[in-house]
């Protein structure tokens, strides 16, 4: 059965996740209901392990340096008792040379190399180039279904990433190309990242000294 996990670790974990977010976009990544998370946040700002933030038209919440430890605290509680077996370490070695391909395959969506510079941006002016990178995007996708379920099957909170990426995919294919790497919309980049995080902040890896998996 899926463990389901409190909202005080999921409220926290949102922002983690997020970095910088209001408090409808906590409680949607969350999953809470409103008055819950308010809850939450009205304890977790009592506590120093988050702090509101304004400037400009921007106003929301971001994790202190407490806050991230609460959290690790939380995940690690968390995880001794919902996965004994050790599924998700598992998992997350799994994840890696699919993560290696995908960090490849946005690069090269950025970047398609001239025999004058290797680094030249894409300009998308290339429909073969662009088409085998959306089809390895979509490799991935596919790829992404059966190991999140392995994940949510033991973390109730680890369901979402597959569908939230197939949805940013379909737009990115339909010519919504900001939906393959910005990191302002819902992209397949940014749900790929949440995941990323998500797995290294449950198994309390340190990403600054994460071995990279090479792609198979």
């Amino acid at each position: 059965m899926s463990y389901p996990s409190i909202p005080e670790l999921l409220v926290l974990h949102a922002i983690r996740l997020i970095g910088f977010a209001d408090s409808d976009a906590i409680a949607a990544r969350a999953r809470t209901d409103r008055d819950a998370m308010l809850r939450v946040l009205r304890e977790a700002d009592r506590e120093g392990w988050v702090q509101h933030l304004a400037f400009a038209d921007l106003d929301g919440w971001s994790l202190t340096d407490t806050g991230r430890i609460e959290n690790e605290r939380q995940l690690a509680v968390e995880r001794t008792a919902a996965d004994p077996d050790n599924a998700i370490a598992a998992t997350y070695r799994d994840f890696l040379p699919l993560n290696a391909r995908l960090v490849r395959a946005v690069t090269e969506w950025q970047i398609k190399p001239t025999d004058e510079d290797p680094f030249a941006p894409n300009k998308h002016d290339d429909p073969a180039w662009d088409s085998r990178v959306l089809n390895e995007l979509a490799a991935l996708g596919t790829e992404l279904v059966p190991l999140t379920n392995r994940l949510s099957g033991v973390l109730a909170r680890f369901d979402g990433y597959s569908d939230r990426y197939d949805a940013a995919l379909h737009k990115a294919a339909n010519g919504e190309h900001d939906w393959i790497d910005k990191t302002d919309v819902d992209s397949c980049h940014r749900v790929w990242f949440q995941l990323h995080e998500d797995l290294v902040a449950t198994l309390g890896i340190d990403r600054r000294a994460e071995v990279p998996a090479d792609p198979e």
